[in-house]
């Protein structure tokens, strides 16, 4: 019953959700359309009234009325309201769908760890299949009322053979006040635990293995009997439902085209339809009808799940799994890709003409990208270099002014130092009693003086 049009909208087109709008089935027309009846006949009624039927003193009564209705309506938070009510249901339905028991992890592990081609062997992985398949069976007859309606009994169980007469007085036999959807996980578990030690199941750890994925199984059975168990509160749910209804109820009243030589502020024109009060009825109703429609995905509307066809899908696939295709597969060929290191599928003409598209798009963006690449690299590069060039110029620099300083500061310390040597010696001499007729002595003079005197010492 699930409405799919996933393949009407795979690619974006100009105007592509157009289409969608034209459907009935599963659309918001077929949930609406009474509910817009009956709004746009109240709203002509009391349209009719007010401008046929009452006096002038009974028309400035309503007038007012109407105004104040349309004055306090907006305060009523329907948006904020049904909004937070709105993602509450889709999040619990979206959980109920993720938490739908498949068997399909299941029977590949009987299949492939409990062996045997004898009949007994066939016997104990089709019965182990039928207990999994009689546990969701049971946990749908107690949630959806569509699988209740074609298995209302437990006789209709048996009769459909999900179940025998033998098994089904042994679970009548147990006395419970609460669902018995884990009595077959505990005749799952006891016969599989009786196939490891009968050398069907040939080790402990795929015994393990398959009776953890049985508890998987179980806590998706669970969850399903949980959400059904416990709901959104009612609370809640009457006060969007009050918020909604009451929203609408002013509206029909607070909307009304009042008469336009009263000259009430927005009441120039009589346009006697009103359109976009209609549209908000359209999507505040909508957004409600959304909620109840999707707050148990378990009945019988459009866009359900449908749990019958998941009953016959898995009862199926899975005893084909572990009966027919039980260690039955193809032998081993080599592939046509044996000695080919670039396996590539071929194509038909019209997937070939998209692939081409994208194969055009994505080399000219890979040559685009190199091209980008290269010239950004190119520019790190030249920053890089001109940054290691700066850098050693200046440090070049430093060092030549460094050595530069170096040899002058050695000249001027080499002079000041001879000048100095130059006034000691010449009072060396004053005191010997040669005195030079000039008060200074060359550097030569005083060089060659020193290396006599040096000798003579």
């Amino acid at each position: 019953m699930t409405v799919t049009y996933s393949s009407k909208v795979a690619n974006a087109t100009f105007f592509g959700f157009h289409r969608l709008l034209l459907r009935w089935r599963g659309s918001i027309y077929k949930l609406l359309y009474r509910e817009f009846i009956v709004f746009v006949l109240l709203y002509t009624l009391v349209s009719l009234v007010y401008r046929l039927a009452l006096s002038d003193p009974e028309k400035r009564f309503f007038e007012k009325l109407a105004l104040h209705c349309n004055k306090y309506a907006e305060q009523i938070p329907v948006t904020f309201v049904l909004g937070f009510y709105v993602t509450l249901v889709v999040n619990r339905w979206w959980n109920q769908f993720v938490n739908l028991p498949w068997p399909d992890r299941l029977m590949f592990l009987v299949s492939s760890c409990v062996h045997g081609h004898d009949e007994q062997g066939r016997l104990l992985r089709r019965t182990l299949m039928r207990y999994v398949n009689l546990t969701s069976l049971l946990i749908f007859r107690s949630v959806s009322t569509a699988v209740c309606k074609r298995f209302p009994t437990m006789e209709h169980v048996v009769e459909a053979g999900f179940m025998t007469p033998e098994e089904r007085k042994i679970f009548d036999a147990v006395k419970s006040p609460h669902l018995k959807y884990w009595i077959p996980v505990v005749w799952f578990s006891n016969m599989a635990s009786r196939a490891r030690t009968e050398g069907r199941i040939k080790d402990s750890v795929d015994l393990q293995t398959i009776l953890n994925e049985m508890n998987t199984f179980r806590t998706w059975c669970s969850t399903l009997f949980g959400y059904d168990w416990v709901g959104i509160p009612l609370v809640y749910t009457q006060v969007v439902t009050l918020a909604v209804y009451t929203f609408i109820f002013a509206c029909i009243i607070g909307r009304q085209f009042l008469d336009p030589a009263q000259g009430y502020p927005g009441h120039d024109q009589d346009f006697y339809v009103p359109i976009f009060t209609m549209l908000q009825f359209f999507f505040y109703s909508g957004w409600l009808k959304v909620a109840e429609q999707l707050i148990n995905p378990f009945g019988e509307d459009d866009d359900d799940f449908e749990a019958n066809w998941c009953i016959d899908r898995n009862l199926q696939v899975s005893l084909i799994a572990v009966d027919e295709m039980h260690m039955n597969f193809p032998p081993m060929t080599k592939d046509i890709y044996w000695n080919d290191s670039e396996a590539l599928p071929p194509y038909t003409l019209a997937a070939d003409m998209t692939t081409r598209h994208a194969r055009t798009y994505t080399h000219a963006h890979t040559h685009a990208h190199t091209r980008t690449h290269a010239h950004t690299h190119a520019h790190t590069h030249a920053r890089i270099h001109a940054r290691t060039h700066a850098r050693t110029h200046a440090h070049t620099h430093t060092h030549t002014h460094t050595r530069t300083h170096a040899r002058t500061h050695a000249r001027t310390h080499t002079h000041t130092h001879t000048h100095t040597h130059t006034q000691m010696y010449t009072q060396v001499l004053r005191m010997q009693g040669h005195v030079c007729k000039n008060s200074h002595l060359s550097s030569a003079r005083y060089l060659s003086e020193r290396r006599w005197t040096r000798g003579h010492d």
